[in-house]
């Protein structure tokens, strides 16, 4: 095993990887940008280590600092977690190259896959389904243009070098299509350092259905059956769940073996999401490979008791998995449930800004997995994802229940979040009812606005903020200061302060 992970990444997903360290008795080290320095990730590892300025590519894109990190510290393996560097084959490579593992899939495997283009060539050499679409990087706009008419409109762009939502675009006209690809480009040039973009078939109002995978060194390979992921806004993920009500069975085992089928074919190790569209006459298609850990995998963990994230390190490490197919099962239902500084009554603008108050939801069947804490100062230089809530209960219908529950109990205060817009996302008759799809959002929250009044929330913000400034006026008490390069303690969330007294 390990003596020492470096995590290269941030907030919830490195708070994330730093608890599984602890818990199979790993050291762990904490890379940081200058305005990430009092962050909840930068408090719990065992050493943190500044890697650059608040941009992304002078930081957590810079694959020179990364690697000096790890040597400095003495860390033998680097955890990308999801986003950055997770997808990039370039910086498995490297770590290759500096004799550190990659707790991920090889760099030939990540190669694959990790180009969109190319994974849909393989397979659909290897029989798999795939979406009609692109099979090469087009050379320029003109053979867009063609084979968008070729396939009809809609048409969607996609960037070749990663997912997430990052760089898709819906284009319904050929009007359309110029602006799109531009934009589109931009923004994956922006997430991936890589602007490749092809162009695929729109299938309407599709389900998003994809496979947790797991693949040891050694040729084993199991799915963890599969999470609902089709309640989405701009193609980004924020509800996701396990079972799916779309499928019986039969389609469950032919899915999950199909998935499996990818990973073979790619010759990928390490943990992994095969994802598929189906449409309405439940015929299903090849989208993409994940390489990577999901944002959603909690809901795989509580339905079915593996730990991905210990799976991943274990994997890495050269050991065989010790899950049988046969052996794998799925109890009771869990929902996730993204938690943005985002305004969704604003076109899901991001929100930064101080948070003067966060109560956390908890209680039996509650798993919050967070990056934040009161007084901490949420950036604009990243994705605004916060936290996620997962629920656990026996039945799809208490998990709704809970989920709902738990979404009344949580309280961020000081900036805009999507909590609100959850809970009525959570409480839809579609969505109580198992009838989801890609377009829910737009077909049912397009123009959303809170229930709860602007005069009530300035109420509670005062509140916050008169209830921050009673407590930095109390005797002993001073402004809060990061700590760095120190164990966890949960004192540090309290900010700096001394115990009053005569001296």
């Amino acid at each position: 095993m390990f003596k020492k992970i470096l995590i290269a990444n941030r907030g919830e997903i490195a708070v994330r990887v730093i608890k599984a360290c602890r818990e199979l008795g790993i050291p762990s080290v904490a890379v940081y940008s200058e305005v990430d320095r009092a962050s909840l990730h930068v408090q719990m590892a065992d050493e943190a280590v500044c890697i650059g300025p608040a941009p992304a590519p002078e930081s957590y894109l810079n694959m020179d600092r990364i690697v000096e990190a790890a040597r400095s510290t003495g860390a033998e393996a680097v955890h990308p977690g999801y986003g950055f560097l997770a997808e990039n084959p370039a910086f498995a490579r490297r770590l290759e190259e500096e004799k550190l593992v990659f707790i991920g899939p090889n760099s030939k495997a990540l190669d694959l896959v990790g180009d969109k283009i190319r994974a849909r060539q393989t397979m659909e050499k290897a029989g798999i389904p795939i979406i009609p679409g692109m099979k090469q990087v087009p050379r320029d706009i003109s053979e867009c243009e063609a084979e968008a008419r070729r396939l009809g409109y809609p048409v969607m762009i996609k960037a070749s070098a990663g997912g997430g939502g990052k760089g898709m675009r819906i284009v319904s006209s050929e009007e359309e299509l110029r602006p799109g690809l531009e934009a589109g480009m931009r923004e994956a040039k922006a997430a991936f350092g890589d602007e490749s973009v092809y162009l695929e078939k729109c299938i309407e109002d599709p389900r998003h259905v994809e496979f947790q995978v797991l693949a040891d060194n050694y040729g084993h390979v199991v799915h963890l059956f599969e999470r609902e992921c089709s309640i989405q806004r701009r193609h980004q993920k924020i509800v996701e769940e396990t079972p799916s009500t779309a499928l019986d069975p039969e389609l469950r085992r032919k899915m999950g073996e199909t998935a499996k089928k990818v990973l073979k074919v790619a010759r990928y190790n390490n943990a992994g999401t095969v994802e598929f569209l189906l449409d309405r006459e439940r015929n299903f298609y090849f989208l993409e490979v994940n390489a990577r850990l999901q944002v959603e995998h909690p809901v795989t963990e509580l339905t079915t008791g593996v730990d991905l994230v210990h799976q991943q390190i274990r994997i890495a490490a050269g050991e065989k998995l010790g899950l049988k197919q046969e052996e794998l099962s799925q109890r009771g239902h869990a929902i996730e449930c993204r938690i943005y500084a985002e305004d969704p009554a604003n076109n899901f603008l991001p929100s930064s800004g101080k948070i003067l108050y966060l109560k956390e939801p908890k209680g039996p069947g509650v798993r919050h997995d967070c990056g934040i804490y009161s007084s901490w100062e949420v950036p604009i230089y990243y994705d605004p994802i916060l936290a996620k809530l997962i629920v656990w209960a026996e039945t799809r219908e208490l998990a709704c229940q809970r989920m709902r529950s738990a979404l009344e109990d949580y309280v961020i205060l000081g900036i805009n979040t999507t909590i609100g817009f959850l809970r009525d996302v959570i409480s839809h008759r579609c969505f109580r009812e198992g009838a989801t799809t890609t377009g829910f959002i737009k077909k049912h929250f397009d123009g959303w606005r809170s229930g709860v009044s602007s005069e009530d929330l300035l109420r509670l913000a005062l509140a916050a903020a008169a209830f921050s400034d009673f407590n930095r006026s109390q005797p002993g008490m001073v402004e809060a200061a990061a700590p760095v390069k120190e164990s966890y303690s949960p004192w540090k969330t309290l900010g700096r302060w001394r115990i009053g007294g005569r001296s």
